[in-house]
């Protein structure tokens, strides 16, 4: 059955609090919303219903990083939010409708804001559903009490502008703390997806969860099992998009929620053998992701999931491919290709876009590329045009994420021999822009196109001319454009030692 609240919880008192100057002063970023606030609660008022800014929108006003997304709460009932934001938007969606919440588009001063409105609710699982059922409340208490923490338990009714903080998330917020309105066990019961929540919001407020919420997330890491992969997803990206991910993830870890979630994480804890020893592979995996999200301004986007998914993710085959060797030494021989494909099993586990998981398995598959061309802590003089063009040609599209990710790779404490390896790659990243100005390295093909060799051999399309076609890109690597004549004396000469 859902969990409530017991019966003998006390009241929240009066939820309508006063502020002092200081508090008031931080609020004025509500004030840039009027018209669009003020017209939507006389809207509800008119039509006997209260209606109140709430959550998220109210947290980040206060923080001064209000953005155009604006969440309300409200007495209304689904269908009479639907009958009034269609008074008040030609852009209305329902999709949400079943759960309580209706949305609009309204464009005003030249803002374009998101508007949801839902209703008074409560979320709760039951003990085997993946998804909450909902129960519409009549209190704006109530729906506080049943958000995730506090810092998302403020609200501000409207039109009066009166602030409502009966669990006081504003003294929270100012400490940096991550409390829960109810017990943890209660809030986490309700949405097991919380305890997630709490990780990200330690990572993107910077807060530290309270006691009593680390050790109800640690008895109860299981329940994130009930939750559908796409919630754990969507909720882990927002986690790794933050300015620092690393307080997260460390407590995903601590907790025990990462091993239920994306248990290769935690596995990279490997245990120490007094006589072998080695980095810990744990953390030099979050310098790695520290590393990446620094070196980030080199790609076109920021912040790039795909980036801090390779970058968290490089080395989680290590802990499959550890061996103890002679001499006190440990290697961890194709922990590249044995990390590509569980980093592809996860994600694609986790409901991850085909696109992102092949990027990420791609970049993890070639980490360590570099550092097999011709010794990667050895100038790169040595390497042969070939090799500098395989690099570019395995890279593909993802040659500059493939950069970050290797110069992140590099978190040595030897400072000599981290300038030879960043030395190195700034001498491959020349080569590859000078032969990518002489040849056009991105769009690299073959001298001749598949029409252009079935016309030379005289045959039709055939698995032959497919292997043609391979032969000559190869001979496109190994040397350089070719140029049409010598390609068509390379195939010839290719195509007379077939049997055909």
């Amino acid at each position: 059955m859902p969990t409530t609240p017991p019966a003998s919880a006390p009241p929240p008192g009066d939820a309508r609090v006063a502020l002092d100057a200081a508090q008031q002063d931080s609020l004025t970023e509500l004030l840039r919303l009027t018209p669009v606030v003020d017209r939507l609660g006389e809207l509800f008022t008119a039509a006997g219903h209260e209606l109140y800014l709430v959550g998220g929108s109210v947290r980040d006003a206060l923080l001064g990083r209000l953005g155009n997304d604006l969440d309300f709460t409200t007495s209304a009932r689904p269908d009479d939010i639907e009958v009034l934001l269609r008074r008040f938007s030609p852009a209305v969606w329902t999709i949400g409708k079943e759960f309580g919440t209706v949305g609009c588009r309204v464009v005003d001063a030249g803002t374009d804001w998101v508007v949801e409105v839902t209703t008074f609710r409560s979320d709760a699982y039951e003990s085997d559903s993946r998804k909450p059922a909902v129960v519409f409340g009549d209190t704006v208490e109530g729906d506080l009490l049943r958000r995730d923490f506090t810092v998302n338990a403020m609200a501000v009714e409207l039109p009066s502008r009166r602030f409502v903080d009966p669990y006081e998330g504003l003294r929270h917020l100012a400490r940096k703390i991550l409390m829960t309105p109810a017990e943890p066990e209660i809030s986490f019961g309700d949405d097991p997806l919380r305890m997630m929540r709490a990780a990200r919001f330690a990572a993107q407020l910077r807060m530290v969860p309270a006691p009593d919420v680390v050790l109800a997330m640690e008895a109860m890491s299981d329940r994130i099992s009930i939750v559908s992969a796409e919630r754990v997803r969507d909720e882990l990206s927002k986690l790794l998009l933050a300015d620092d991910p690393r307080p997260g993830l460390d407590l995903l870890v601590g907790t025990g929620l990462a091993a239920h979630v994306l248990p290769e994480l935690p596995a990279l804890q490997l245990e120490r053998d007094e006589h072998h020893r080695h980095k810990d592979v744990y953390e030099h995996s979050l310098t790695v992701l520290d590393q990446a999200i620094g070196l980030e301004d080199r790609l076109p986007e920021r912040p790039d999931l795909v980036n801090r998914l390779a970058a968290l993710l490089h080395d989680i085959g290590k802990p499959r491919t550890r061996r103890f060797e002679a001499g006190g030494k440990v290697s961890f021989h194709h922990h590249d290709v044995v990390g590509a494909k569980l980093a592809r099993q996860r994600l694609t586990a986790l409901r991850y876009p085909t696109d992102v998981v092949k990027a990420v398995a791609e970049l993890i598959t070639l980490h360590l590329r570099f550092h097999g061309y011709g010794a990667g802590e050895e100038a790169t003089s040595g390497w042969t045009d070939s090799a500098v063009r395989r690099y570019v040609r395995d890279a593909g599209d993802q040659l500059e994420r493939l950069h970050v990710l290797t110069r992140a790779d590099c978190t040595t404490r030897n400072r000599a021999r981290a300038a030879r390896l960043s030395a190195a790659y700034d001498d491959l990243e020349a080569r590859i822009a000078v032969l990518a100005e002489e040849e056009e390295l991105q769009s690299m093909r073959p001298d001749l196109d598949g029409n252009q060799i079935m016309e030379i051999l005289g045959v039709g399309p055939s698995r032959l001319i497919g292997q043609a076609y391979a032969y000559l890109l190869e001979r496109r690597i190994d040397e350089g454009p070719l140029g049409p004549d010598r390609a068509r004396e390379e195939l010839l000469a290719w195509w007379a030692q077939q049997e055909h």
